[in-house]
């Protein structure tokens, strides 16, 4: 599947994770997989996941919450794409 990552979530509390947990925010393919969403995110920003936790809305909308591995910052992925 090309194309699962579709936008970054930008909530006061996603962006409150992203400098305490290490942790980036999307909305994703609702048919997406885990190793997809992975595999997408480390090619298209260059960096490692150490863990992932998905949760599905009743609007059929899925979100991710992407935990940066060691040595990686959400910080600099989140400047990037201009959340902060």
């Amino acid at each position: 599947m090309k194309g699962v990552l579709k936008y970054p979530l930008s909530t006061e509390k996603t962006i409150n994770q992203i400098g305490r947990n290490n942790i980036i925010a999307y909305v994703v393919d609702y048919r997406a997989t885990k190793p997809e969403i992975k595999k997408e995110f480390e090619a298209t920003f260059n960096v490692k996941i150490s863990s992932i936790r998905s949760m599905n809305t009743a609007a059929n909308q899925k979100r991710v919450f992407l935990k940066l591995a060691k040595g990686y910052k959400a910080e600099d992925i989140a400047k990037r794409l201009k959340l902060v």
